[in-house]
């Protein structure tokens, strides 16, 4: 009987026992008496499996695609941190894709680095994609690499029409008045244009160049062009354009008689051109172009106020802004009422941004000029609309009035900034963490902390980025 007691205290026994393994693999472990080891830290400071870290690992091993990818992502965020390594990957590679990425993603930022390697695509073209070619053309005239200007022109003295254009557009760019070779550019375009024989595609890019260069010397010969009835309507508007851009005032005549002429694209283009000048012929004919049947010319005359910050066209901007049937010329009337900012002007501004009647366009673009003429006087009334906005579902004006106040500089911006960094929205808080940057907001570090461990990898990488750019 009692073998029998002990067998089945025994079962009991062993039965509590299962009980309790279970129920010990169901229930969370307690804290352990010291921290778990950190994850695997790479010597760039980031864990092995962060976004920069697995950014970091796709430029060195990633496949073309991947790379692309990579670098179009970069673009968008506008992130510099993986330069070096893309520039260590473009030495080393001949990929069309690859390369073309590359050019584009430092060219749109006007990065160098890469002068060598476009200016060896060029030189050795024949064993290149004509695409990167082409990027490499392109990069080396938006970086303005003057030490590229012999591999340029040797390519246009070559005649290779599949890049002669792309050529002539960045060696006028990189012959610009900063580099000091601006005459000696100029002589090299004009004596191309009269002796080459260039299509009518490359006359036009020439130029172009000519007003890139910026050579006063050039003005005589795109004045000819301008006020040659006879020419083109396209060649004559682009030597309008490069006097502007040159704005010396031997080209003056020539603009003042082509505002009345019959073409309406050139009369716009003439109008837009009399920015850089001055003198009382010039007022006039800004201000007779505000009454101009065809709305370039209208918009032509705010471009050209908006470059003077001419004060006596203000009524005139006043009814454009609030009546023109064209939603160009009431933006770029506003925008000159911005450029102007004098008292009479930021009160239209003000107007067309509280009138809640007004289009979402006006009142962003408005809203855009006040936050940047007076950004602390009105920061007050902005948020007040922001959230209006945002209450009533005017998604266009939400979001546009957000972007805005992403890139306000003003003294009481943390407020609103932690407010928006408290916000569940992804495009609040990436705004906000732009806010922090531009007004160096070093007191929310602990709330940009928070958003670094933001399931949106791209989110937390920007807060990642931000902190380190505030110094924190």
């Amino acid at each position: 009987m009692k073998k029998n007691f002990f067998v089945i205290i025994l079962l009991i026994g062993a039965v509590l026992y299962a009980q309790n393994e279970s129920e010990a693999a169901a229930t969370p472990a307690a804290l352990p008496a010291t921290a778990p080891a950190a994850p695997a830290v790479t010597n760039a400071g980031q864990s092995d499996n962060s976004t920069e870290k697995v950014r970091y690992n796709t430029i060195k091993y990633g496949t073309e695609t991947e790379i692309v990818n990579l670098i179009q992502t970069l673009k968008t965020e506008d992130a510099d941190y993986l330069d070096n390594e893309i520039i260590a990957l473009v030495e080393n590679t001949r990929n069309q894709k690859v390369l073309a990425g590359a050019f584009s993603f430092f060219g749109e930022r006007e990065k160098n680095g890469l002068e060598n390697r476009a200016m060896r695509a060029i030189q050795e073209r024949d064993e290149e994609k004509n695409e990167t070619v082409l990027a490499a053309i392109d990069y080396l005239g938006k970086v303005k690499a003057q030490n590229a200007a012999p591999v340029l022109r040797k390519l246009i003295d070559s005649g290779e029409k599949r890049f002669m254009n792309a050529a002539l557009r960045s060696f006028g760019r990189i012959s610009g008045p900063a580099g000091g070779r601006a005459d000696d550019a100029a002589e090299y375009l004009v004596d191309f244009y009269e002796h080459k024989s260039p299509d009518d595609e490359s006359r036009r890019e020439i130029i172009t160049a000519l007003g890139a260069a910026g050579s006063a010397g050039a003005v005589p010969f795109l004045a000819g062009i301008a006020s040659n009835t006879e020419e083109r309507a396209s060649l004559r508007i682009t030597a309008l354009e490069s006097i502007a851009k040159i704005g010396d005032s031997g080209g003056l005549n020539a603009v003042l008689a082509c505002v009345s002429a019959g073409d309406p694209n050139i009369r716009s283009a003439a109008v837009t051109a009399l920015g850089p000048f001055s003198g009382q012929a010039v007022d006039d004919a800004i201000l007779e172009a505000f009454r101009d049947s065809y709305y370039r010319t209208r918009s032509a005359a705010a471009q050209a106020s908006r470059q003077r910050k001419f004060a006596a066209a203000v009524p005139y901007l006043k009814f454009r802004a609030e009546r023109d049937e064209v939603p160009t010329v009431k933006e770029d009337s506003i925008r000159a009422l911005g450029a102007i900012a004098d008292g009479e002007s930021i009160k239209i501004l003000e107007d067309l941004f509280t009138e809640r009647k007004n289009s979402d366009r006006v009142r962003i673009t408005a809203g855009e000029m006040i936050m940047q003429i007076e950004p602390d006087k009105f920061l007050d009334r902005f948020v007040m609309e922001l959230d209006e906005a945002k209450q009533k579902k005017q998604t266009a004006l939400y979001n546009g009035l957000l972007k805005i106040i992403g890139e306000t500089k003003s003294a009481n911006m943390e407020a609103i900034t932690r407010r928006l960094m408290q916000n569940s929205g992804v495009i609040e808080r990436s705004y906000a963490l732009d806010m922090a940057v531009n007004n160096r907001l070093t007191g929310l570090a602990d709330e940009m902390k928070v958003i670094t461990t933001d399931k949106n990898e791209s989110l937390a990488a920007k807060a990642r980025r931000t902190l380190e750019k505030l110094g924190l």
